[in-house]
């Protein structure tokens, strides 16, 4: 069932079993985040990534000493590797509610995932906009690798355009996995202001420096993503023939547990240690 939260001119609407994700967001009665036909989780705006994100190559890797073979999970594509982690895919919890905020929990210990963790994702509404801070806890006794985020989808056309500024770009194999890291001494807008469809891309940019803005000139609105400083990573999916694309703040490149980089983003907590994240979405008329 819905959950809907409200402040002011903006609304949300939260679906706790569908992986806690975001269903629709409006302001001003207008989308901001794109909401496909259907009700798979892959239908929905936003959902959390936990613990990881993204591709993680053969899903399979090695973590001190351990090897972790995985199954794939993306429920329209069986030849994908595993991806986005666990909480997409499973029910929350509702902990706490208001009529612009609400608090939901997952205790999760997957079948094929050696550690145990616990994880809490809550959505507060301001008039302007909205928050979604994830959390993630250790439950076992033994450290984890961890990696965090959001997955928002943005409806486009033509028009759209988006702009960020990120050091590197990584380019990737036909699997979306990084091959070669294209690197600049400094932040620059891959799109150079271009519109976002003038680039198909699946991968991921390092290195974010500031907000990311997207803007819809035919309507005259635009949305700025104010990710939490842990999340200097983006992963952005632009596909072919679609009217969406997705600017996911993340916490770690793709396949982060199987690169040996001091740079791959990927963290690891012990026993009982805790650690959160934020996004923030503003709409904004110009």
């Amino acid at each position: 069932m819905s959950i809907k939260l409200a402040c002011g001119e903006f609304e949300l609407s939260v679906g706790p079993q569908a992986g806690g994700s975001i269903e629709t967001a409006h302001w001003k009665g207008r989308q901001i985040l794109d909401r496909r036909p259907g009700n798979s989780v892959l239908d929905m705006a936003c959902f959390p990534l936990v613990p990881f994100s993204n591709r993680i190559a053969g899903s399979f890797f090695d973590f001190d000493g351990r090897e972790v073979a995985l199954s794939p999970n993306h429920p329209a594509d069986t030849a994908c590797p595993v991806l986005h982690g666990f909480g997409w895919l499973s029910p929350w919890e509702v902990t706490d509610k208001s009529e612009s905020s609400l608090e939901l929990s997952l205790d999760c210990n997957p079948a094929d995932w050696p550690w145990q963790f616990a994880s809490s994702l809550s959505y507060a509404v301001s008039p302007g906009g909205f928050t979604a801070e994830l959390g993630i806890t250790i439950l076992s006794e033994d450290e984890m690798p961890v990696g965090l985020g959001f997955h928002p989808y943005f409806p486009r056309n033509k028009h759209t355009l988006f702009s960020s500024l990120h050091t590197g770009e990584w380019q990737t194999d036909e699997n979306c996995i990084p091959m070669h890291l294209d690197q600049h001494s400094q932040a620059i807008d891959w799109w150079f202001g271009r519109p976002v469809a003038t680039r198909k891309v699946d991968t991921v940019y390092t290195g974010r420096e500031g907000a990311m803005v997207v803007q819809w000139p035919d309507r005259g609105i635009g949305a700025r993503i104010l990710p939490s400083d842990e999340l200097t990573f983006t992963t952005v999916y632009v596909p072919e023939g679609e009217d969406y694309f997705c600017v996911e703040p993340v916490s770690h490149m793709t396949d982060a547990f199987n690169r040996e980089r001091d740079d791959s983003g990927m963290r690891v907590l012990g026993p009982g240690e805790s650690w959160k994240v934020s996004m923030r979405i503003e709409a904004f008329d110009f």
